[in-house]
């Protein structure tokens, strides 16, 4: 190894790439914070970390660092009275805020944090690292754990909220149609779109772990009687004869053949006239280093880690669902690096 000191571009470069290696600790830092509720607690004003550690039996010096620690990430600010008070962005990790991401925060942090321990395995294997860890594959652990089932549909729910605008604003859903939301967890989506189309009628339909919960709110979204809550397996089959089928964030669960096999539940269950909405993420064919393909690159690695699966390009889709005896009639981007592909038999 050399001796001679290193130039000021190699200490610029090590600067970014030790930020890059050490990032972990941002994550656990926010995951904590929501963790222990302290952006609910600083809802109502500045609190000292005195208060805090009071209200959330918690070691006050200890708090009082990861605090300073959250303010360089501008999720709180010090005050010269020595004080913490929330900025917008921390306030996303209030449980009642609009565009909360407190859930998912707590879920990235906390239920999927080991498995990405297990990067190195996926990539030598190609196996999920869930099923390396634990044994359990895809959505095996929901139906073993219920808390974790929780965190993980309010999570989803969360992330879905962040696209339902361009969805419901972008699409022009029919009058009088009836849709059904082929693995929509709580309802986000389908509320959103029954909301803005008072003569649309939907169906729910996922596994028991996230129906049994999406009553409470489908009633607070005035939607409730206009929706038609189903358990089952969309493996084996979804309801029939309904005009629009929505699959979001579905398919890049699976590899090509098991997504090849939802597709094929889906297609039998529909009409000739029928439309399928595949809402997912699409990823470029040559990735730069810039934000959006960074968010996808992510995306992808943990559908690696946690499903043995992965995000796909346009061209990808177009195979898969040709694969199933679909064909895709337009592609429209929305926001998130997502895309709403919809495709007819």
């Amino acid at each position: 190894m050399s001796e001679v000191d290193p130039s000021d571009d190699v200490l610029a470069q090590a600067s970014r790439l030790l930020e890059i290696v050490n990032g972990s600790w941002m994550t656990q830092a926010t995951r904590v914070a929501a963790e222990l509720g302290v952006p609910d607690l600083m809802a109502e004003g500045p609190r000292s970390a005195g208060d805090l550690a009071t209200a959330t039996h918690t070691h006050a010096p200890s708090l009082y660092r990861l605090l300073r620690a959250l303010a360089t990430l501008e999720i709180c600010r010090e005050r010269e009275d020595g004080t913490f008070e929330l900025t917008p962005m921390g306030a996303l990790l209030r449980s009642d805020a609009e565009g909360s991401l407190r859930s998912w925060t707590i879920y990235w942090g906390r239920e999927v944090w080991t498995e990405w321990g297990h990067l190195l395995d996926s990539v030598t294997t190609g196996r999920s690292a869930r099923e390396i860890v634990s044994g359990t594959s895809h959505f095996d652990p929901l139906r073993q754990n219920p808390a974790r089932a929780a965190i993980f549909n309010a999570a989803m729910a969360e992330h879905t909220r962040l696209t339902t605008r361009g969805i419901v604003s972008g699409y022009e859903f029919t009058e009088n149609s009836r849709i059904v939301d082929v693995g929509g967890g709580y309802g986000e989506l389908l509320a959103a779109v029954l909301v803005a189309n008072p003569t649309v009628d939907g169906v729910l339909f996922d596994l028991p772990h996230a129906i049994e919960k999406a009553p409470p709110y489908l009633e607070k979204c005035g939607v409730a009687g206009r929706c038609t809550l189903l358990s089952g397996n969309f493996f084996e089959e979804v309801p029939a004869d309904a005009d629009v089928y929505v699959l979001k964030n579905v398919l890049h669960d699976w590899d090509d053949e098991q997504g090849r096999d939802v597709l094929a539940t889906c297609r039998r269950a529909m009409t000739g006239s029928s439309k399928l909405l595949v809402i997912e993420r699409l990823v470029p064919g040559t990735m730069q280093p810039e934000p959006e393909h960074r968010l996808l690159a992510r995306a992808d690695l943990h559908m690696l880690v946690a499903h043995a699966a992965l995000e796909r390009t346009e061209s990808q889709f177009r195979e898969l669902l040709g694969s199933a005896g679909f064909t895709i009639s337009r592609v429209m981007p929305l926001t998130m690096g997502y895309s709403l592909i919809e495709a007819v038999p």
